[in-house]
């Protein structure tokens, strides 16, 4: 039971007995009768832990708030308190009454920041000889603790936090037993504009560099691809040892005798010992190989037994009869860098099989996290048979957190590489319905953190490139969220992307608002610009090259105005070649520097020409935005530019495009505005398939 405090202007709003989580689901074992559940007159910590569902990449100390430090004084806990009470709670009906409206999110980990800010104003008064409490401060003194955060260095967005808290507060004071400054301190103002933060700003999210990004990732699908079979196999084996081992030893002479009789049979040693003279024996794998618990002591100790033992052992060793691959049998051979192809691991025992299937797992969540475009968070959820089909397409099925409460369901497309990763994941985890958990403990409730994932992995890789023939990953700044931001601009780099890029990182907003948050994480990095360029030029090149071998072949590689520019350049640059008795090598650098201006679309392609886009039907009547050069691609009118190209690939669009037209425009059930637009488009498409000779 909590005393009332001689500052306090009346009771607390809420009885000490009052249950802090309201009008949210429960776990199930908190809804149990006498389950612990925090309440309000608990001083001393809340745990959510068993209450609320704790996100899968959130430790359990994070889940809990603790009144600690000056936060254990009366005066600051029970402001505290009261504060977290409302924010948790706005719906109560007696928040409610004294119209009190908090912004913030009622998540245990936002609870944290608003006692860790708590506790830092209370320090900074007392280090500035205020005085102890806030009943004895000014609305000047509020905004002298954040002139002083600014002067101290404090980044803008803690700032900003900060300054939510102390606007919080004012807002609650009618809710609150205990005195606070009267009035806003920024009336009018949100927390942003004080600290003069711009709305709307582009994502701050770096890329991953490329230097890092192309090693990493070919690292990553090599683990999973090439080596994730040779360690689940080596599991495999381990288990398959472990549970067929007797605990009793008799009869292990004569099983010792038959087992060297055998001369497949050679003594597992440890690989680190092969560069000495003698190589040390693996007594507890070796005990597991003849079909004993590796604990047992049956060949160790001073007994005439065991001594003899050991010897008939040692004299095999020093005969040769050595293998670091007693486990795991062959490996996948590789190309190491000095030249020699050889086993990708010195060899997989009992301690190297613990590392390698926690850099399988982390190989698995770099690939997930790099090339699906999801959340650190929505990684972490992916549950067991994660991989379905979505609309006819392979996809992820996991749990949305960011910006939710009731955590929706939802899907993320891949490709192969990825299924294949999720299953090598699935397969080492020994959690029962998560994928990326800890692979060697039984705590199911422990969470393993995306960055030291991606750390162990960079470092993994590094330490054992001598035997891998792996390229070095430059130890960089990398966190989850970069890869998400880097997927979504090399997606954009495709035409018509934004839609399906926008759906993959489940911006999912007005149309307006997707679009700035979907293209500000899609804009083009200075790191990548370079390489991107070069890249699309040589996808470029042999989309072109392509099209001058099937013209050169004689088949048909578009009609309109623009088609009939580009056959006559390759024309003459079949005359060229043939009048210098050139070969294929010559027409490829014809290809090259003769300037065939050709941009691939899905429903045509240009020959504008970006720097002079003469001819550009989309650029009649039009607002050109700034800095912007060549045709604008949403205006394009395929059936009446000069630049049009339309090729063999773009007819079945339009045939069927087409049909659909017809079909609206034969409908008695469709209004009158409806056919009127089908009928435009019905006389787009006649020109364009007229263009192609394909009269309907």
């Amino acid at each position: 039971m909590n005393v009332l405090l001689l500052q306090q202007r009346c009771p607390s709003l809420f009885p000490d007995d009052e249950p802090v989580v309201q009008g949210r689901s429960l776990l199930p074992a908190a809804r149990e009768p006498g389950a612990y559940l925090p309440r309000f007159g608990d001083a001393g910590f809340w745990d959510f832990n068993g209450v609320l569902k704790r996100p899968a990449n959130v430790k359990a100390c994070n889940w809990k708030v603790t009144f600690s430090l000056e936060l254990e004084d009366p005066y600051w806990n029970l402001l505290a308190r009261e504060l977290m009470m409302l924010t948790c709670n706005q719906r109560h009906p007696e928040v409610l009454k004294r119209g009190i409206v908090l912004d913030g999110s009622t998540d245990p980990r936002t609870l944290n920041h608003i006692a860790s800010r708590l506790r830092t104003a209370a320090r900074w008064a007392r280090e500035n000889g205020l005085p102890p409490y806030p009943d004895g401060w000014r609305v000047e003194d509020l905004r002298q603790r954040i002139t002083d955060m600014a002067t101290e260095g404090s980044s803008p967005e803690t700032i900003r936090s900060h300054v939510g808290t102390l606007k919080s507060l004012a807002a609650a004071t009618p809710a609150l037993s205990l005195p606070w400054p009267e009035g806003d301190p920024w009336p009018g103002q949100s927390a942003r504009q004080v600290v003069e933060l711009a709305g709307r700003r582009a994502i701050a999210t770096p890329t991953v560099p490329p230097k890092t990004w192309f090693p990493l990732i070919r690292a990553a699908w090599a683990y999973i691809h090439d080596f994730a079979s040779d360690v689940l196999r080596t599991d495999g084996r381990l288990r398959e040892l472990r549970a067929a081992a007797r605990t009793s030893v008799v009869g292990i002479d004569e099983r010792l005798e038959e087992w060297l009789a055998d001369p497949r049979n050679k003594i597992p040693v440890h690989a680190e010992s092969m560069d000495g003279q003698t190589p040390e024996v693996q007594w507890n794998l070796l005990m597991l190989l003849l079909g004993y618990e590796s604990c047992s002591k049956a060949l160790n100790g001073r007994c005439p037994a065991r001594r003899r033992r050991r010897t008939l052992i040692l004299d095999a060793v020093a005969d040769g009869r050595t293998t670091t691959h007693a486990l795991s049998g062959e490996l996948v051979q590789v190309a190491r860098p000095d030249g020699i192809t050889g086993p990708w691991h010195p060899g997989l025992d009992q301690r190297a099989l613990f590392d390698a299937k926690t850099a399988i797992r982390d190989a698995a969540f770099t690939l997930v996290v790099g090339l699906s475009m999801m959340r650190d968070s929505e990684v972490h959820e992916i549950l067991r048979d994660p991989v379905v089909e979505h609309y006819s397409t392979p996809a992820i099925a996991s749990t949305k957190i960011k910006g939710t409460t009731n955590r929706p369901g939802k899907h993320w497309w891949i490709a192969e590489p990825l299924a294949e990763a999720l299953a090598v994941a699935e397969a080492v985890s020994i959690h029962p319905e998560r994928i990326f958990a800890p692979v060697h403990t039984t705590k199911q409730d422990g969470a393993v953190l995306g960055v030291r994932m991606l750390k162990s992995f960079v470092r993994f890789v590094n330490a054992n490139r001598a035997w891998t023939g792996l390229d070095a990953i430059p130890a960089t700044y990398i966190r989850p969220h970069m890869f998400r931001r880097t997927m979504a601009m090399l997606t954009d780099q495709f035409p018509g992307s934004e839609i399906a890029t926008g759906i993959q990182l489940k911006h999912l907003a007005t149309r307006a608002l997707a679009n700035v948050t979907t293209r500000s994480y899609a804009a083009s990095d200075a790191e990548w610009a370079k390489y991107l360029e070069d890249a699309l030029d040589n996808v470029k090149f042999r989309k072109i090259k392509d099209l001058y071998e099937r013209h050169t072949s004689g088949e048909e590689i578009g009609f309109g105005p623009g088609a009939e520019r580009v056959k006559d350049a390759f024309d003459q640059i079949t005359a060229t070649v043939k009048a210098r008795n050139g070969d294929a090598r010559t027409a490829d650098t014809l290809l090259r520097t003769t300037r065939i201006h050709i941009r691939f679309g899905m429903l045509n392609n240009c020959t504008a020409d970006h720097t002079n886009p003469v001819g550009a039907v989309c650029l009649e009547n039009a607002v050109v935005p700034e800095g912007h050069t060549g045709p604008l691609d949403e205006r394009c009118r395929p059936d009446r530019c000069a630049n049009s190209m339309i090729g063999p690939e773009h007819l079945p669009i339009y045939d069927s495009h087409n049909r659909k037209q017809l079909e609206i425009i034969n409908s008695p059930a469709v209004p009158r505005c409806r056919r009127d637009l089908a009928e435009r488009e019905l006389d787009i498409t006649r020109n364009v398939l007229k263009m192609a000779g394909q009269v309907q």
